[in-house]
């Protein structure tokens, strides 16, 4: 598995690489064949008065994005509670990945497409990045690109309970439409989705 371990407004010292890599290691162990890369980024709060360390990992698991994020006072705890948030989310996608493919071998390692190789039916065309020049964004803007298979509802609520996101932005399947599934502060979920203007 590859690890990277990104860190904002603090220093990634060797102690703090180490324990994250112990921790990390250990709670993905039983899931070692399924993943493929974890990227961690840890980050201080700027605010002195605000003690808020945070600990958010992204794991790439047979083409599935599995995130996780915990705040603490702590940023030794939140590496803690993010891990063992991380095992419980990948219990669960190991175990859903059984019952809707009882005769799949979920253990089976997916390693990365290779160049114009098929990918959900569709080829991908380069990469995310090719035309696009380097640049700051403006203050407190923060850019994501990510490729987006179509998909059913079903699939997109599978989505968003795997990144503990309240909102997963998803192609839907059918319509080949953007839309947007959410959690409903009252419980339940809802979805967003474009209408013409007129």
């Amino acid at each position: 598995m590859k690890l990277l371990i990104h860190g904002r407004n603090l220093d990634v010292t060797p102690a703090i690489r180490d324990y994250t890599e112990a921790k990390l290691n250990r709670a993905i162990n039983h899931f070692d064949d399924m993943v493929v890369e974890a990227d961690v980024h840890l980050s201080v709060a700027r605010n002195p008065r605000v003690p808020q360390q945070t600990a958010e990992v992204t794991v790439f698991a047979n083409g599935t994005i599995i995130r996780a994020q915990e705040r603490s006072e702590n940023l030794y705890a939140s590496i803690d509670l993010v891990a063992s948030k991380l095992t419980r989310q990948l219990r669960r996608y190991k175990d859903r990945l059984k019952d809707h493919h009882p005769h799949h071998n979920a253990g089976s390692r997916s390693e990365a497409p290779a160049e114009g190789v098929e990918l959900n039916g569709t080829t991908p065309e380069g990469s995310l990045t090719d035309g696009r020049t380097a640049e700051l964004p403006a203050p407190g803007v923060r850019r994501k690109y990510f490729s987006m298979p179509p998909m059913s509802l079903d699939e997109a609520l599978h989505q968003l309970e795997l990144i503990d996101h309240d909102f997963y932005l998803f192609r839907d399947r059918e319509t080949s439409e953007l839309q947007v599934v959410y959690r409903r502060n009252h419980g339940g979920f809802g979805v967003i989705q474009a209408r013409d203007a007129g």
